[in-house]
């Protein structure tokens, strides 16, 4: 079994979230062994940022690069980021790693697919939102992925890195990426949504219930992971 999970954070904010999201699933998991185990390492937030504004996305893989031979090191059997801004860069950071990556992306697929979905919407920075990081792995399986309009993506993308970035959970951003999703369902014909920012769930814990059912990116990817460490 491969009971020691590497995990590469990107945002510190996020993957402190997603660090309490994969001890839940820790917790519930009564078959793991005694020895399972996660490590966490992560170069600055600065330089991810700097180099994605530069489209330098070698620096981006050197650094996740960075981050799997440290947690290889700690004795990780393998590696996930709950950072989707750097999904898309995965398949070049693995060439040379020690130990392999487990794609958010793919996951987040297997889940809609498995639901039978057929069109979904996707909430997360601008980036991500205007990317092929989470279109390409629905796409190629006949699902369409929908982005919000360029205002909604804008007031998304301030919201994360203004706010939930901070620890800030404002009650009209709250309704704001509500509307969001009504506006996903009623415009654009979504019947899912895909939170893919390991900050946005923050928006929805005390938000009331969503408009449509939400595949929260990094929940998804807690599970798969505990789900890997079982694989012989």
């Amino acid at each position: 079994m491969h009971t020691h999970i590497g995990i590469a954070a990107v945002s510190p904010t996020g993957s402190a979230l997603f660090l309490q999201t994969l001890s839940r699933r820790f917790a519930q998991e009564a078959s793991l062994p005694p020895d399972a185990r996660f490590s966490v390492h992560h170069e600055p937030l600065p330089e991810y940022l700097e180099a994605i504004a530069r489209n330098d996305w070698l620096k981006v893989a050197m650094l996740l690069k960075r981050s799997n031979e440290l947690l290889a090191r700690c004795g990780a059997k393998f590696c996930i980021t709950p950072d989707a801004a750097v999904q898309q860069v995965l398949q070049v950071a693995s060439a040379g790693c020690p130990i392999p990556w487990v794609s958010m992306t793919d996951c987040v697929a297997d889940e809609i697919i498995a639901d039978g979905r057929k069109t979904v919407g996707i909430i997360g920075t601008e980036l991500v939102m205007n990317s092929s990081t989470f279109q390409i792995p629905l796409g190629i399986r006949g699902v369409q992925v929908m982005t919000p309009d360029e205002g909604d993506r804008r007031e998304m993308d301030r919201i994360i890195f203004q706010e939930l970035l901070k620890g800030v959970i404002a009650p009209s951003s709250q309704a704001f990426a509500l509307d969001v999703i009504r506006r996903l369902r009623d415009q654009k014909g979504c019947d899912a949504v895909v939170l893919a920012s390991s900050e946005t769930p923050l928006l929805f814990e005390s938000a009331g219930p969503a408009p449509l059912p939400l595949y929260h990116a990094s929940e998804i990817l807690a599970h798969h992971a505990v789900r890997h460490m079982k694989t012989p």
